[in-house]
């Protein structure tokens, strides 16, 4: 095993007072659940106000896409028998809240937003799938194929102008400590 290779056991490389296999898998089916429900709430934020703006369709593609990623965890929670994080109405909530102000705000703040919270996601699953061995070889591989799908999106974002969104470093800042504490949240609660 080469230091860039998943361990043969999640949670194997543990130190005292890390997750076991079953505390670490819990915890990322919780958060990437929650946080697949804001990105799906994101979208339909942004849609209910630019829906038919030239950017509805990208944004209905985009909201497909994360509707799939939530399905997927919807039914590994519901196999694995994970208990969901208690935030979830808040996510369902602020997710829109997001979208909708950063839409309100024009296109490329909407696209904006896409970056900050994809650019957080792709670090967020990128760890994620590190940590896992090749115990759980097939949910590594499906938070990877999740991954491809964000960075699309934000690849996407950056080529419809978010960098020339209003304020975009204050903007993408804000987004990104916001995503980050959500995560930090939805993991524990």
């Amino acid at each position: 095993m080469t230091a860039d290779s998943p361990p043969s056991h999640t949670a194997g490389r543990r130190l005292p007072g890390d997750l076991d296999r079953e505390g670490l898998v819990e915890r990322v089916l919780r958060v990437n659940q929650a946080g697949e429900l804001g990105a799906v709430r994101i979208y339909q934020g942004q849609m209910a106000v630019l829906g038919r703006s030239r950017s509805g369709p990208l944004l209905a593609r985009m909201a497909e896409q994360e509707r799939q990623h939530k399905q997927s965890f919807d039914a590994l929670i519901a196999a694995r028998r994970v208990r969901p994080t208690v935030l979830s109405p808040l996510w369902h909530v602020a997710g829109f809240a997001l979208g909708a102000a950063t839409a309100l705000l024009g296109e490329r703040a909407a696209m904006a937003c896409t970056v900050a919270v994809e650019e957080t996601i792709d670090r967020h699953y990128a760890g994620q799938s590190e940590r896992l061995g090749e115990d759980e070889a097939e949910l590594r591989a499906t938070i990877d194929r999740f991954r491809a799908d964000e960075l699309e999106h934000c690849d996407i974002g950056l080529a419809h102008g978010a960098e020339q969104a209003p304020a975009y470093p204050l903007l993408s800042a804000a987004i990104k400590t916001g995503c980050k504490l959500a995560i930090w949240l939805s993991e524990r609660i």
